[in-house]
């Protein structure tokens, strides 16, 4: 019963396959494959060059019209008439907008202009009311924070000194800790909703 291995002598490397119809290839075929000096790794070597070379071109072209696009833009930026020297010196005209030349350019520049002061004021008022929200909060932590919440810790640490042999007689202190606590997350949730 345990006489015969399970498993094929290691010696066997080479497989062979039957097939039920016989398959013949030209002896050129043979002669060209057995005088190829390419194997298996060499292909595949090849193959990754090959890759190598594709994608190294492909993000040079990339490259290309990213940095195109880029001067266009900055370009663009540019030759834009700037809305903040607009607003400083109202009557220094770019050459766009004379009246000579065109109404209707002058009017589109004037109108991006309005929009760019409009944005600006109301980013500028967004931000205004984002800091006042903030100094409203730290004040608001500053005088709730304290008082409570330092009292009830005081009195825990002084009983648990007091009681370092039995720490469980500090019960009513450690509930008013808690208390004092708690109250003091659902002020600062309720900050953090509004």
């Amino acid at each position: 019963m345990g006489q015969n291995s399970s498993k094929p002598p290691p010696s066997s490397t080479q497989h062979v396959f039957t097939s039920e119809s016989p398959v013949s290839f030209s002896p050129d075929l043979i002669n060209a494959l057995q005088a190829s000096p390419e194997t298996g790794s060499t292909r595949s070597k090849d193959l990754e060059l090959h890759i190598q070379r594709r994608v190294h071109s492909e993000l040079q072209r990339l490259d290309a019209e990213h940095s195109k696009r880029l001067s266009e833009l900055q370009e663009q930026i540019s030759a834009a008439p700037d809305s903040t020297t607009a607003s400083i010196h109202p009557d220094a005209r770019t050459p766009d907008q004379s009246t000579s030349a065109g109404g209707v350019d002058h009017k589109a520049a004037s109108e991006g202009d309005k929009l760019r002061d409009l944005s600006r004021k109301s980013v500028q008022k967004e931000v205004d009311m984002l800091k006042e929200k903030l100094q409203k909060r730290r004040s608001r932590e500053e005088l709730s924070k304290g008082k409570a919440v330092e009292k009830a810790k005081g009195e825990l640490v002084s009983c648990l000194r007091l009681n370092d042999r039995r720490p469980l007689d500090c019960w009513r202190e450690v509930e008013v800790f808690k208390e004092e606590v708690g109250r003091l997350e659902k002020e600062y949730l309720g900050r953090l909703i509004e």
